[in-house]
């Protein structure tokens, strides 16, 4: 997607152009910040899921970005064991508090989108890696 429009932001020094990318950046940022989100997902045709790495920020995000507004869809891997309808709620108030803040910009909606479930690996206690303490 282009830039913004060039008449988004006028002043009297010149105009004020926020990529797209920018406000993905924004967006993914706010994500991840939420308790509960393992990850970002690019989705089923992006493939694997990258779990919490600043490599991409702007990975499982899309925006769409007029003159004034903003419309965001997340896709996202969520920690098991955390309720899914909180961590979503979560995502958008963070997500919209933080574009508009940042740019100006109005967001109309954030769309959440769930690819998977992480997982934690269970560490193994002392007792099953230690023979002697499992025989009497």
């Amino acid at each position: 997607m282009s830039t913004l429009a060039a008449d988004y932001e006028r002043t009297d020094m010149g105009t004020i152009q926020i990529a797209p990318e920018v406000i993905e950046i924004i967006a993914g940022l706010a994500t991840i910040e939420v308790q509960g989100v393992a990850g970002m997902s690019g989705g089923f045709a992006g493939g694997i899921a990258e779990l919490l790495g600043r490599k991409n920020l702007s990975k499982g995000v899309k925006v769409e970005v007029g003159q004034r507004e903003a419309a965001v869809d997340v896709s996202i891997i969520v920690e098991y064991g955390n309720r899914i309808p909180e961590i979503a709620s979560d995502i958008q108030r963070n997500v919209k508090r933080s574009i508009e803040t940042m740019t100006g910009l109005q967001v109309v909606e954030v769309n959440v989108h769930i690819h998977d479930v992480h997982f934690k690996i269970a560490e193994k206690t002392v007792e099953a890696e230690d023979p002697q303490l499992r025989l009497k």
